[in-house]
């Protein structure tokens, strides 16, 4: 049988085919008039995409370099700062914060469970507790988890009005464009993003949105930076210039990419960007309710739409599932990561995902459970249930219309 490659991965995801185009036609000088119109452009779509008047960057890094740009710019050995860990990525922010000396404070939940606010209230205090900066995920990717980024940021500003200077920074990599996310009106400081995420094109550029508060204190002393050093970044970005060589290729992408998200909303980008969140929504309610269909439990307590995480049946390893998807359909859907390998398999809905796709990954997922479990499965039963959610989340939007 004909086999085509399809990735159903939380990064990298499929490419957009105008992106593919883009960087493939992208052979321009960084230091050329061309190209700064190019990047100013993208720049200003970014604002929009991430819906904030705050200044954006882009860095030529995984999304990991813009994370370790948020330690290292807004801290210094010493300093206190609260990590809040649900997840393989809360921990990477444990981790960069004791790389850079600094006393990490912990809020933790077990995988699979959201942050207590109760928890974050106790640590904030009064009036934030010395605490310089908290760190955490919109959506923690190793469990398919949304956290409560609005009930976070409130709590910071309810400390910052009592004597506090908190600063609040968010990891939306997968966050963006698959989540509803208020950047300015809830006081988010920075929020991080990457391009191989509903952005649609390869991994190697992050983008930040930074506040005034985060500008201000940069002129604090704070650890070192050369390459991250996001005071450098903001300086050339004025001139329609990034500090270092850019990744050129990425960047044409990029902007070819949100050009086709404006496009899909009659050329109103953030109308576009809306549209996107609300396709990763029905992408990811039609594979939970195909999930459950067949008899499968959903890992996350509570759920997000930039993948859906789902544990296997009767403690079969997830590797199994994960193996025969690629072997059956050379379908590529995620195992758990570090621990949690072989208890979960996650599909994404984030980029460039349609009801197509999400139907078509459902129906291999009947056919793959049936085969490792040898249990009788009723063939449709998963699909008739995505195709409910489908239909029901079409027709309410159409009569709201």
């Amino acid at each position: 049988m004909l086999k085509k490659n399809r990735l159903f991965t939380p990064g990298p995801t499929p490419l957009l085919p105008a992106a593919q185009t883009a960087m493939a036609a992208a052979n321009i000088h960084h230091r050329t008039a061309d190209f700064k119109a190019l990047f100013q452009k993208t720049l200003a779509n970014l604002k929009t995409f991430i819906g904030t008047q705050n200044d954006v960057l882009l860095l030529a890094s995984s999304g990991t370099g813009a994370m370790e740009a948020s330690v290292a710019n807004l801290t210094k050995a010493g300093d206190k700062i609260l990590v809040l860990t649900a997840g393989k990525f809360g921990e990477r922010w444990r981790d960069l914060g004791k790389a850079y000396g600094c006393q990490v404070e912990l809020v933790s939940a077990p995988y699979g469970q959201i942050i207590p606010l109760e928890a974050v209230r106790e640590k904030l205090g009064a009036n934030g507790n010395g605490l310089r900066c908290v760190y955490v995920q919109a959506t923690e990717s190793s469990t398919g988890v949304r956290h409560d980024v609005e009930g976070i940021a409130r709590l910071v500003r309810d400390a910052n009005a009592k004597g506090g200077d908190v600063l609040l920074v968010v990891d939306a990599i997968t966050g963006l464009g698959t989540t509803r996310l208020d950047v300015d009106g809830w006081g988010i400081d920075i929020i991080i993003g990457g391009s191989q995420k509903a952005l649609m094109i390869p991994p190697g550029l992050a983008y930040l949105a930074v506040s005034e508060r985060a500008w201000k204190r940069m002129e604090e002393p704070h650890s070192p930076a050369y390459y991250f050093d996001l005071r450098k970044e903001r300086k050339s970005a004025a001139k329609g210039e990034s500090a270092y060589t850019p990744a050129i290729a990425l960047i044409a992408a990029m902007g070819a990419a949100l050009d086709f998200i404006a496009q899909n909303a009659g050329g109103d980008l953030a109308q576009g960007r809306d549209s996107l969140i609300q396709n990763a929504e029905v992408m990811a309610a039609m594979t939970r309710a195909a999930a459950q269909a067949l008899g499968l439990k959903i890992y996350s307590a509570s759920p997000g739409a930039a993948l859906t995480a789902i544990v296997p049946p009767n403690d079969l390893d997830s590797g199994v599932i994960v193996k025969e998807f690629r072997e059956r359909f050379d379908a590529v859907v995620a195992n758990g990561q570090g621990d949690m390998k072989g208890k979960m398999f996650r599909i994404a809905h984030l980029g460039c995902f349609d009801y197509l796709d999400t139907i078509a990954i459902i129906a291999g997922m009947e056919l793959v459970i049936a085969k490792v479990t040898g249990a009788k499965v009723e063939y449709g039963s998963a699909v008739r249930a995505a195709q409910e959610v489908y239909l029901k989340a079409t027709s309410a939007k159409a009569q709201s219309a």
